[in-house]
């Protein structure tokens, strides 16, 4: 399996009370496909997965079933702490129609190499295709060159999502494996960056409050329209910073509240923006939304 173009690492929404709320996740998604994503990846950190009962984690890859309709790859995010309940959970993605996984590694235990190589061969016995999730910057676990190599071999592996911060990783990755795997930014603010160094996709948080806009970042700079790509990465910049921060969940589903009114209700721990920081979260989303605005009605 080949992936490229823009998946997004899509919100799960929920009611005022903590709720699952199916339908408008649903509605979410499709605004997703209409707006030109080429895949959606559901239960990532950012869709509060750690947060879901695997009942819970079930319905919503149901419900994203049901909506996409064999439209654009759909992935599920698999997060869990044991190698028994990550390979249950592979398998089970894979029961109720998801086409691929995004995994990260184990939550319960820092993992050396030895033990990530073992981890993600396991949880490739599920069948599906995997994209790596690589962010040694949250959860301290780096999939870095030696250990894709321990992982070359597997066929179910094709893909890593980068998230090092380290913009040079991505040549490392070219480099070491040619297209063995198919690299993935993972971070915002670091799209036309990572584009010029030949990444294929972008697993993006700000999609899911622009959609066609991100999108087209994506098309035009993939194109090498360098003078196109620029004035709008510089514009939507700091937006896709707040992608960055660890309230990226309250950050993005904000975002998507201003912008066409999704709920941006969390389920505790998160607690919604309050006070100064909602207010300077708020000015840099009016900010966006104003200024492209002015670009389509210059």
């Amino acid at each position: 399996m080949t992936w490229s173009g823009v998946f997004p690492a899509a919100t799960t929404k929920m009611t005022a009370n903590g709720e699952l709320d199916l339908g408008a996740t649903q509605m979410s998604i499709e605004r997703l496909v209409q707006g030109g994503v080429s895949g959606v990846i559901v239960l990532p950190m950012l869709g509060e997965n750690a947060a879901l009962t695997q009942a819970e984690k079930d319905r919503v890859v149901s419900a994203a079933k049901e909506v996409v309709a064999g439209r654009v790859p759909l992935l599920s995010g698999l997060a869990e702490l044991s190698t028994e309940d990550a390979v249950a959970a592979a398998r089970n993605y894979r029961k109720l129609g998801a086409e691929g996984l995004m995994v990260f590694p184990s939550l319960a235990y820092r993992t050396d190499r030895r033990e990530t190589i073992a981890w993600y061969k396991a949880v490739a016995t599920g069948g599906l295709p995997i994209m790596i999730y690589n962010n040694p910057i949250a959860y301290k676990v780096d999939v870095d060159v030696p250990t894709l190599e321990g992982l070359a071999g597997v066929p179910e592996i094709v893909a890593v999502k980068e998230e090092t911060g380290d913009i040079r990783r991505v040549t490392d990755l070219y480099n070491a494996f040619g297209d063995r795997f198919d690299i993935f930014c993972g971070v915002d603010d670091l799209i036309l960056e990572s584009i010029a160094l030949g990444v294929v996709g972008w697993v993006s948080g700000m999609t899911n409050a622009w959609p066609d806009e991100c999108v087209k970042l994506f098309n035009i700079a993939r194109a090498g329209d360098l003078k196109a790509a620029l004035p709008l990465y510089r514009l939507m910049t700091p937006a896709f910073h707040l992608d960055t921060d660890v309230k990226l969940v309250q950050y993005i589903k904000f975002a998507e509240h201003l912008v066409y009114g999704a709920p941006e209700h969390v389920r505790p721990p998160r607690l919604p923006l309050e006070g100064e920081e909602r207010a300077r979260v708020e000015a840099v989303i009016r900010k966006t939304i104003a200024d492209l605005k002015r670009t389509r009605n210059p």
